[in-house]
């Protein structure tokens, strides 16, 4: 089958670049231009498209990812303003498990909201916030803080996330919560939760800091994750799964259950 412009452009700077054994390979914004002109491909006029599309849309061509060990994953992560690294790490998988239970949880989401939502990430963190499903999952009072923050990290260049929660816990610890929202065919990466880790260290550096992973599932259920970052890697803390239903959906023998649950 034939590699689309943007497989053929990140291929041509990741081979140009590597050298065997490496687990850093450096380029910046000005290679992909480069590799553009040596292959005769019209560049999109988003150029950076091209890396957005591998770090959070879709999987980096077979040639480079057969490279990796089975454990192991190619990323493309910032460095700086327009620099960019592919770094082989070990892999973090954020797939949810689909033998886990679930809750229902009685849809407080105004219905006004589900007819005008414009895309699934934006119908997620709606359903999160009018739920309040961060505060169930983490067992903390959370507040809305920004959607779509957008700033500047000096050891990355310019970061998102989808939306930042300030919490609180019943000793009057205070939390960060960055959220990622993800739905359809999108996926949750282990490069979006690092940004998060370093957008929190750099601007709560007091707080502590839990991003959250949502992802829409099959039958409107939907999972969630928590992450913790030690010295070697970043991990899964939780993993849980929630559908809304109504009243008449929510039986007396499942809500006893779900207070035998740990």
């Amino acid at each position: 089958m034939a590699k689309n412009r943007y497989s053929q452009l990140v291929e041509r700077i990741f081979f140009n670049n590597y050298e065997e054994g490496e687990k850093n390979v450096e380029f910046s914004r000005s290679d992909i231009e480069k590799a553009a002109a040596a292959l005769n491909i019209n560049l999109p006029k988003n150029l950076g498209d091209v890396i957005y599309a591998f770090r959070f849309r879709t999987e980096l061509p077979e040639s480079i990812s057969n490279i990796a060990s089975e454990d192991e994953e190619w990323l493309i992560k910032l460095i700086g303003k327009s620099s960019y690294c592919f770094s082989l790490e070990s892999k973090l998988s954020i797939i949810p498990n689909q033998s886990l239970a679930y809750s229902k949880i009685l849809d407080s989401t105004p219905g006004i909201i589900n007819k005008y939502s414009l895309t699934d990430e934006q119908a997620l963190l709606a359903i999160l916030r009018y739920n309040r499903l961060i505060d169930i999952f983490l067992s903390i009072t959370c507040y809305s803080l920004q959607n779509h923050l957008r700033t500047s990290v000096p050891s990355l260049g310019q970061v998102e996330t989808d939306e930042i929660y300030i919490g609180i816990d019943k000793k009057g610890g205070h939390f960060v919560v960055p959220v990622q929202a993800k739905g359809g065919s999108d996926k949750q990466g282990k490069v979006q939760i690092e940004q998060d880790f370093e957008i929190c260290h750099y601007k709560f550096p007091n707080l502590i800091c839990i991003p959250v992973a949502a992802q829409f599932m099959s039958n409107g259920k939907m999972a969630l994750f928590s992450f913790e970052r030690d010295v070697e890697s970043i991990k899964i803390i939780s993993e849980r799964h929630y559908l809304l239903v109504q009243s008449d959906e929510l039986t007396e023998q499942e809500v006893a259950n779900y207070h035998k649950r740990i």
